[in-house]
């Protein structure tokens, strides 16, 4: 695995970003500096967020996202287990 996160991540396994392997090794966020731990799908190239919006569930019963633009800082929580 590469030392970089990738570009595009999600953490519902229904997405096409979703990667399991990256989020066991651990991917936390900074958005416009400051530290996140309620982010559902970030994107670095087109600099949004997607944060969970408390415990609200859509008519599916995914959790209620927000998505925000800026800037968005993706890093390894963890180091790589080898």
């Amino acid at each position: 695995m590469s030392e970089t996160p990738p570009d595009r991540l999600s953490s519902n396994p229904n997405s096409p970003y979703y990667d399991e392997a990256i989020l066991m090794r651990g991917v936390g966020v900074r958005f416009n500096g400051q530290e996140k731990t309620n982010v559902d799908e970030y994107c670095v190239s087109e600099g949004w967020v997607k944060l969970v919006a408390g415990k609200a569930l859509d008519r599916q019963g995914n959790p209620m996202t927000i998505r925000l633009k800026g800037v968005v800082e993706p890093f390894f929580q963890k180091e790589e287990q080898g």
